[in-house]
C-alpha cells in the first residue's frame, strides 16, 4: 500500500473536513474537485462564491458541493472576533484589529479549525511558508505546558518491485537554532510522525561527530539532546550524537558507534539547526529521488500543514490527504 492510498483509507473510516484558504487558485480547486469525487474528505474553500465558482468554471473543474465562506459575511465572525481577542489576550490584542487580521484567509481558515468548523486546514500554493505558520503558530498552539512547534518532511521512494523506503528529517522549516531541550521534545513528535506513516523510527541526532569523536558547542547539544530524548521516550530506539555515514551505513557504523541499535539502519533523523536540515533534506530529495511530503508541522492541537508554491493540483491533493489523516 503506498503512502496516499494508507491514508485514504484512513480517511474512508472517519471522512474529515479541510480548509482551503486560496480558494479561488486552480490547483486547490483540482485538487478540491478530487476531493469532492472521492467523499471521504470534504473541502472548504475560504473566498467569494461567485469569483470561485468563476475560477473553476474557467479552468474545467466541478466543484459543486464544496462549502465556500467568505470572511466578511460569515455568520459567526463576532464570535470569531471574540475567541480570538481571547487567545492574543497577552499580546494586548484588541477587536478593532482582531477583525482586520481576521480577514486574511490564513487566520480565518485557523479559525474555523480552531472553532471547530473544519479538521485541518492546508495553504501554501500562493503564500510563503510564515504566512502559514504564524497564525497556525498563534492559534492552534496547544494550549497549557509551553510546546515547541516544529516541523518534518516525510521522503518516500519505492524500488523495482514496489518496496518503499521511507525517511523523516526534522527539523527542517521551523526552528533556526533548537535548544537540546528542544530538540529531545521535537524527536517526540517526530516519532510519532514516523509511525503515521508507517515507519518504525530508529532516530538519530546528527551531528559533524560520531560519539565523541569530535569537539564543538553543536556536538554538545547533539549529544545532550539525545540523552534527554531517550530519557524521555525510554522505549524508542534513539541514538546520538552521530555523523549522517555512521547512521546509514552499517560498515561505518560498525567502526565509528559499535553496539548501536541505531547506526547504520537510522531512518529518522534530527538535525542540529534549520540551516542543514533544510539542506540536508534537499540534497536527499533531489540526490536520492525521493517523492517529498512535506513540511508537516508538528506540536499543533490541529493538523495545519503548508504546501510548496510551486506545486501542482495532484500535489495540493496528496498533502491534503495526508493533512487531514493527521499526525498531531
Amino acid at each position: 500500500m503506498t503512502l496516499l492510498e494508507m491514508f485514504e483509507a484512513k480517511l474512508r473510516k472517519d471522512p474529515k473536513t479541510i480548509v482551503f484558504p486560496e480558494g479561488n487558485d486552480p490547483r486547490i480547486l483540482e485538487a478540491a474537485s478530487r476531493l469532492l469525487a472521492a467523499n471521504f474528505l470534504f473541502p472548504i474553500l475560504i473566498g467569494n462564491e461567485a469569483e470561485i465558482y468563476a475560477a473553476a468554471e474557467e479552468a474545467g473543474y466541478n466543484i459543486r458541493g464544496a462549502k465556500i465562506i467568505e470572511p466578511r459575511t460569515y455568520e459567526r465572525f463576532d464570535e470569531m472576533v471574540a475567541e480570538f481577542v481571547r487567545l492574543r489576550a497577552h499580546k494586548n490584542m484588541t477587536e478593532e484589529k482582531a477583525r482586520v487580521i481576521l480577514l486574511h484567509p490564513n487566520y480565518f481558515g485557523c479559525m474555523l479549525v480552531k472553532m471547530g468548523e473544519a479538521d485541518s486546514m492546508l495553504s501554501g500554493a500562493t503564500y510563503a511558508a510564515g504566512d502559514t505558520l504564524l497564525p497556525a503558530m498563534q492559534i492552534l498552539k496547544k494550549e497549557g505546558e509551553p510546546k515547541t512547534v516544529s516541523s518534518c518532511y516525510v521522503l518516500d521512494r519505492a524500488n523495482a518491485t514496489g518496496e518503499s523506503t521511507r525517511i523523516v528529517m526534522a527539523d527542517c522549516a521551523v526552528n533556526l537554532d533548537p535548544t537540546a531541550d528542544e530538540l529531545a521534545e521535537i524527536c517526540g513528535d517526530v516519532i510519532q510522525c514516523a509511525k503515521a506513516f508507517g515507519i518504525e523510527p530508529k532516530t538519530a541526532f546528527l551531528s559533524y561527530s560520531t560519539n565523541g569523536s569530535g569537539k564543538g558547542e553543536s556536538v554538545d547539544k547533539m549529544h545532550a539532546a539525545a540523552a534527554k530524548a531517550k530519557e524521555l521516550y525510554p522505549n524508542e530506539l534513539i541514538e546520538g550524537e552521530m555523523q549522517m555515514d555512521a547512521a546509514v551505513s552499517p560498515n561505518v557504523a560498525k567502526l565509528k558507534f559499535p553496539g548501536s541499535k541505531v547506526a547504520g539502519y537510522a531512518n529518522t533523523f534530527l538535525f542540529p539547526d534549520v540551516q542543514s536540515g533544510n539542506i540536508g533534506y534537499k540534497i536527499a530529495a533531489h540526490m536520492g529521488n525521493f517523492s517529498v511530503y512535506g513540511p508537516i508541522l508538528l506540536g499543533l492541537d490541529k493538523n495545519v500543514n503548508g504546501l510548496s508554491r510551486g506545486c501542482n493540483g495532484q500535489e495540493v491533493y496528496i498533502m491534503a490527504v495526508i493533512t487531514a489523516a493527521g499526525v498531531n
